[in-house]
């Protein structure tokens, strides 16, 4: 079976490079497209480690591959494998290898929660692999069952007048495939309303909404309903980071955005996202994102 899918793989890499090249022609970065939830991006060369919050999406190199970092553990990933994440995490992300001649091209399918749960209750699926581990993010290698029906997503936007009616169902494939390509549990977790998973996706919600009020673990941990040590342990296992951590990256996150987007000073930023030392602030600043913030603002003025 392997010597007739392989040429079909390889039929389905060459497409997928040809259709991404007529679609995004010159344009470079993050590109929205006409299918909801999925984007393409283009990059022309190698770039430093850039941070941000990752979705939870599939997401696919075509050409190139990239690096994913979230605490000390590293994510790499290329046209033969994919990127699948189930919350919002920070990053730190990194393209290994791109250039001019071949830039690195992918696209990333936002997690559809509300397809998944109809999906994963339907009557005629197929029992699920069953995992001990589920974390926020993994790489998987990317086989054609899945391969194919993200080829025909891709094509729908070279046929406008089709998406409305066949995006939908080509969407709910990809990730019927998902699911039977052994992701249900990780897919599973992130929309259950009981279970540990579900438990740590409360929290980040609580972090996400509230990251410029000081961190209060003993909290989180009571509308977690769970204990501030069983707290730490399955934050850690689904993020990779502590909650401590989580928090600081999403409070510099939040900062470096208005220090691109607003007029505002670099102590008045600090202040924004709940920091009350503008020192301590700076020095945690360029720990992330490795320039101090007012330089970062000055290089940014000048270029506007």
């Amino acid at each position: 079976m392997e010597h007739v899918i392989a040429p079909l793989m390889t039929q389905a890499r060459t497409e997928l490079v040809a259709v991404l090249n007529r679609i995004i022609g010159k344009q470079e970065g993050s590109i929205d497209t006409a299918i909801e939830g999925l984007f393409l991006h283009k990059v022309c060369s190698s770039t430093g480690p850039k941070s941000s919050i990752q979705q939870p999406a599939l997401s696919v190199i075509v050409q190139g591959s990239k690096q994913l970092w979230i605490g000390n553990e590293t994510f790499s990933y290329d046209p033969f494998h994919y990127l699948l994440s189930t919350a919002n995490l920070p990053v730190t992300a990194k393209v290994t290898l791109a250039s001019e001649s071949e830039p690195s091209m992918g696209f990333r399918l936002l997690l559809d929660s509300k397809e998944l749960s109809l999906l994963l209750a339907d009557e005629h699926l197929p029992p699920m692999e069953k995992t001990q581990d589920v974390k926020g993010i993994q790489i998987h290698r990317l086989e054609y069952e899945l391969l194919d029906p993200l080829v025909r997503l891709l094509k729908l936007l070279e046929q406008p007048e089709d998406i409305a009616i066949l995006a939908p169902l080509i969407k709910r494939e990809i990730f019927y495939r998902l699911i039977r390509a052994g992701q249900g549990k990780q897919l599973q977790q992130m929309i259950m309303q009981d279970g540990h998973v579900n438990r740590i996706a409360r929290v980040l919600h609580l972090l996400h909404d509230n990251y410029h009020q000081p961190l209060k673990v003993d909290e989180l941990a009571k509308q977690a309903h769970m204990s501030v040590s069983a707290l730490h342990h399955h934050f850690k296992s689904f993020t990779a980071i502590s909650p401590l951590q989580y928090h600081k990256n999403l409070r510099l996150q939040e900062a470096r955005r208005l220090i691109l987007s607003t007029d505002q000073g670099v102590a008045a930023v600090a202040r924004a996202v709940g920091y009350e030392s503008p020192s301590q602030f700076s020095r945690e600043y360029r720990r992330l994102f490795d320039v101090p913030p007012a330089q970062e603002k000055h290089k940014w003025a000048k270029q506007a």
